[in-house]
């Protein structure tokens, strides 16, 4: 074979090789680019998922919001209807006090309305988390206070000889601390 055959040869097999890595190359290019398409398309889509989701949190937080507003709104709701027989027994009280009664009678019913009404408002605040504090416990400086020290006989030291003013708590806490005499 002569030197130009030999080129000629030679020409040929690298037109075919730079045909075969142009086919190769259009097929990698177009698996890219399908790939580019796809991957575009998972985007568009997760861009649509995300701005659903990131709507629907937009609006849950906004309800959520209406109802906390409500919620504390309407906090007392309850208790305030149970409230309400407790007035209604005060309103028969003092119609009671508008009869011709005699004084002795009328004072025996005022006394009677005081004390059903005084027990109707305690099971009503019981009802809602709030009790007296017991004078049977011995003395708590978290929920007592001592105005007062004294000798007794009758009780040990640090017991509670006498209450002045009644305490409350609601729950475990402290709304109002029971004024008390305490033995030394």
């Amino acid at each position: 074979m002569s030197k130009e055959e030999l080129e000629e040869v030679s020409v040929k097999n690298t037109e075919e090789e730079l045909e075969e890595n142009i086919d190769e190359a259009e097929a990698e290019a177009e698996a890219v680019e399908n790939e580019f398409d796809f991957l575009q398309a998972e985007m568009a889509e997760l861009k649509e998922k995300y701005t659903r989701v990131h709507a629907d949190f937009d609006n849950i937080k906004k309800r959520l919001e209406r109802e906390k507003y409500t919620a504390v709104e309407y906090a007392n709701e309850k208790f305030a209807k149970d409230m309400i027989p407790v007035l209604d027994a005060l309103d028969g009280a003092m119609k009671s006090l508008e009869s011709d009664a005699d004084k002795a009678e009328l004072f025996d019913k005022l006394k009677e309305g005081v004390e059903l009404i005084h027990k109707s408002l305690l099971t009503q605040l019981e009802k809602h988390g709030v009790s007296l504090v017991s004078h049977d416990e011995p003395f708590d400086p978290n929920i007592h206070n001592a105005i007062q020290t004294m000798d007794s006989d009758e009780v040990e030291s640090g017991q509670i000889v006498q209450t002045f003013q009644t305490g409350y708590k609601y729950k475990n806490r402290p709304l109002r601390e029971a004024m008390v005499v305490v033995a030394n």
